[in-house]
């Protein structure tokens, strides 16, 4: 009897799920398994306190699944390598089945190093290509990109993975506790989490798909975002519900430009797992070698701190970064503006204000945040280098003050025509509405017209060496955001608005 080991990472579900699939069909009987590693999941772990929970509703609504088809969901604590080795080697399951998806750092060595094994099955089901040959710098070496939005839209139209009628008792006990992950992790301080697992999921989609038509309205302005954009990052993250799925259910609806809009997205959301998986480098350097370290030593600990905690005088930037750390969610324009600000403006090295980002999204997703930090900071050298101003931000987005407000209410008494640039409020104006600005809420902790040209002018000197950079094959390979076909553009700098827009902000 030939017992297949399903180890769950990022497909917390049962529907759609090829590993689970062949599993299914190649073995006599199939133990599921997800694995807390420490170094994901513990103190250490880029992991905030909410993504923690949310992990948590999606393994019990996963073991729910199971139990449904008569198994369950094991739950094992440590290591991955160490714990499905012991279990391949104690006889336990014969082998060890996976789904592929793009990983960097600590997930990758654990990845690689379980795929390493002959008792290993990697299935690549998920419309991306994964090549082994690489260069000493991880760069892939070989092309990966002729043909691939055929390659991609077969897989979306494809037919979904087969959902197994039964399974038998899973062999595997579980040696850590949904409770005893709640005790560990303890209670979640951001607030308006989002329930996870399947049947949430599933509820999101449904309910998104209703009101489809208005997405291109809601997209961009972050209060509408918040609450009737998709809102399914985190399901497409935790794979709850595959990117299959999602884009199924959204072509059943009527044709228009919310569809539209959205299934490109889903394009750009392969596209950029595409690129971590052609070079796993992403979350640690620029990937253009003329930016390695750029503003490295010019780190202010009083700047960083400011952005964190939202007090940096620019009342959109405050906004958008108190919404990340309270809520776990900001959209995609504001994840934009954030990290320009926080690069271009404030002059600070890109990976650190990344990972924080990583940290407290609800919604991280290594190949998303990383590519989209790097591509809006231009560290590719082929992005143009777009500063958003967050004044403008905010007159545009938040004309009536509704986000600002939410979450920098020590300005809310303030005239919407002086919620933009606070600093410039006539200072009778202040005194009628209470708000002393320098004592209330801080004055602009940079001139921001002046760094956003200094900027310019630091990467036009750059420019040249950043083109001769591209020069190398491999440096071009991961530079290069162009999408052969479909008529997409090719970098994540464009109107977020249009129909054809580049970014994956679902």
């Amino acid at each position: 009897m030939t017992t297949i080991l399903v180890w769950h990472r990022s497909d917390l579900r049962t529907a759609d799920n090829p590993a689970l699939a062949d599993a299914r069909e190649e073995g006599d009987r199939v133990a599921p398994a997800f694995v807390v590693d420490p170094r994901y999941y513990g103190a250490d772990g880029l992991a905030c306190d909410a993504r923690l929970q949310f992990l948590q509703d999606c393994l019990a609504n996963l073991r729910e699944q199971y139990r449904d088809l008569g198994s369950d969901l094991a739950v094992l604590d440590g290591d991955p390598r160490r714990r499905l080795r012991d279990l391949l080697d104690s006889g336990t399951v014969d082998a060890v089945y996976y789904n592929r998806h793009p990983t960097a750092r600590h997930g990758k060595r654990v990845a690689d190093a379980v795929r390493s094994w002959p008792e290993t099955t990697a299935v690549a089901a998920d419309g991306l290509r994964y090549a082994d040959r690489r260069h000493d710098d991880g760069t892939v070496a070989v092309e990966t990109r002729d043909g691939w939005d055929d390659h991609c839209e077969s897989y979306f139209e494809g037919d979904p993975a087969p959902r197994p009628d039964t399974l038998g008792v899973n062999p595997v006990d579980s040696d850590l506790s949904l409770d005893d992950m709640a005790d560990r992790f303890g209670n979640p301080e951001k607030r308006d989490r989002p329930r996870g697992g399947t049947v949430a999921a599933n509820a999101r989609l449904e309910a998104f798909c209703d009101r489809l038509a208005e997405y291109p309205s809601v997209v961009s302005p972050p209060a509408a975002a918040q609450h009737r954009s998709s809102r399914l990052s985190a399901d497409l993250a935790f794979g709850t519900l595959s990117p299959r799925q999602v884009y199924q259910r959204v072509r059943q609806c009527p044709d228009g430009r919310g569809r539209s809009m959205y299934v490109s997205r889903l394009y750009w959301n392969r596209h950029y797992h595409q690129k971590l998986a052609d070079w796993p480098g992403w979350t640690e350097r620029a990937v253009n070698p003329v930016f390695w370290g750029l503003f490295r030593d010019e780190h202010d600990p009083e700047l960083d701190q400011a952005w964190q905690t939202g007090q940096t005088g620019f009342p959109m930037v405050d906004a958008a970064m108190r919404a990340l750390t309270e809520t776990g969610y900001i959209n995609f324009r504001m994840r934009a503006m954030v990290a320009t600000v926080y690069v271009y403006v404030l002059k600070q090295w890109w990976k650190r204000g990344a990972d924080f980002m990583y940290a407290h999204l609800l919604d991280a997703d290594a190949a998303i945040n990383y590519t989209q930090w790097q591509s809006q900071c231009n560290l590719t050298g082929v992005h143009p280098v777009r500063v958003y101003d967050p004044a403008k931000q905010q007159r545009e987005y938040d004309p009536d003050g509704a986000f600002v407000r939410e979450y920098v209410p020590e300005l809310a008494p303030l005239p919407d025509q002086h919620l933009a640039e606070p600093a410039e409020t006539p200072v009778h104006v202040q005194r009628e509405c209470g708000v002393d600005i320098g004592a209330d809420y801080p004055y602009p902790v940079v001139d921001y017209a002046h760094e956003a040209e200094r900027a310019r002018e630091i990467y036009a000197d750059l420019a040249d060496r950043a083109r001769e950079a591209l020069s190398d094959p491999r440096v071009e390979r991961r530079c290069s955001f162009s999408n052969r076909g479909r008529g997409r553009t090719d970098d994540g700098g464009g109107d977020d608005t249009q129909g054809q827009a580049t970014l994956s902000d679902f």
